[in-house]
């Protein structure tokens, strides 16, 4: 689950790392002038949005008087915010009203997990301000990363002996110690799955401040953290997948043509894999989930054909706790009660495969004996 800049400041503040001053959220240009007015006239409006690049786009502005923050206000609020992440645009439908700072320099911190080191891992580099990816693929040695030992965390040395190998000032590396052992104590504190501060701020008066941050919660823990489930904003996610949450389908839209439904997540990535191998684009991930039964399939189905892009949809099923015997029952249900109007392929292959094989042939559904055979069928009928 992502989680906007301001609601992740405030989990970073919860774990001691500093922040800006700032006046909360407005939503209507009026609130934006009063907010601003708190904090002594002056102050930066930024827009709320689950994408990076917002500068660029205009989606952060400065106002050097409550008046004008009204009126950058009129012309952000409702405005699509149009970046390299998210070109079709994002309505902006609140503000962050912050205290504006001078920055002297611009660090980038981030954790996320490894799966080469198998544990997490401690990101800093002096190029803060920038696309990390960027970075590292640029300049390598710009970014350091440090494994963190997850039963006995990093010692403050360590932390110091990273941001030491990262080109920072010594006099400054002491006062980044604190601020950067929160942000790991806030990625395992809410279970995220990443965590980042870019930049963290030094400011010409010393201080050193979380001046941007973005946090990823991992979906699966939220039951730990019913605090963080109320940050959740159905408006911000994709429709299609905010049906799909809610049902407790594993579903993701993609930008292909090629509707998938597979049991598994491996299953599923192989047979997008197969499908891309085959000329074709994947218009999402959908794992159906062991042991599913008819009207699950039929719902799934009806998810992945809500997508206008689909022009086809391959079902590969494995069978073993799962019957393939009802996934053909919930296909057809959902060719007749969904009128589809795209075609299907569908490979069975495991627990009551014959069954569900000949369920589906009289359907005149186009079958499949193998992975390669159903891709490649499937993107044919979409061309």
């Amino acid at each position: 689950m992502k989680i906007h800049e301001y609601q992740a400041k405030e989990v970073l503040a919860r774990f001691g790392v500093p922040i800006p001053r700032n006046a909360g959220v407005a939503f209507k240009p009026e609130e934006v002038r009063e907010k601003v007015a708190q904090l002594g006239g002056k102050g930066v409006l930024k827009a709320q949005v689950h994408t990076g690049g917002r500068g660029k786009a205009g989606g952060i502005r400065i106002a050097s008087s409550p008046e004008e923050a009204e009126r950058l206000a009129q012309q952000m609020l409702g405005m699509l915010l149009k970046t390299h992440q998210a070109p079709a645009g994002l309505k902006v439908e609140k503000l962050l009203i912050e205290e504006p700072i001078s920055i002297q320099q611009e660090i980038y911190a981030g954790v996320v997990p490894d799966r080469v080191s198998r544990c997490n891992v401690l990101i800093v580099s002096a190029r803060g301000g920038m696309d990390i990816e960027t970075v590292a693929a640029e300049e390598p040695e710009a970014v350091v990363r440090l494994p963190i030992d997850p039963l006995e965390g990093p010692h403050d040395f360590e932390i110091r002996q990273a941001c030491y190998k990262a080109g920072l000032d010594p006099v400054l590396v002491n006062r980044l110690v604190g601020p950067l052992r929160g942000l790991l104590n806030a990625f395992v504190g809410v279970d995220a799955s990443l965590a980042e501060i870019n930049p963290l701020a030094v400011t010409e008066d010393g201080r050193v401040l979380a001046a941007d941050a973005k946090i990823e919660i991992d979906d699966s823990a939220l039951f730990r953290h019913p605090d963080l489930a109320a940050f959740a904003e159905e408006s911000e996610e994709d429709p299609l997948e905010a049906q799909a949450h809610r049902l407790d389908i594993a579903y993701v839209r993609l930008k292909g043509e090629v509707g998938i439904i597979c049991n598994g997540a491996g299953l599923t990535m192989a047979t997008m894999d197969a499908v891309q191998r085959a000329g074709g684009r994947p218009a999402n991930f959908l794992d159906v989930g062991g042991g599913a039964q008819s009207e699950r399939v039929k719902t799934c189905l009806g998810i992945v054909l809500s997508d206008p892009q689909v022009r086809g949809v391959l079902i590969n099923i494995f069978g073993g706790i799962t019957r393939c015997d009802e996934v053909a029952k919930g296909i057809v249900m959902a060719k007749n009660s969904l009128e589809v109007k795209v075609p299907l392929v569908v490979r069975l292959a495991g627990t009551r495969a014959e069954e569900g094989a000949a369920i589906l042939a009289q359907e005149g559904i186009t079958p499949a004996a193998t992975m390669p055979e159903a891709a490649e069928k499937i993107v044919a009928l979409t061309r």
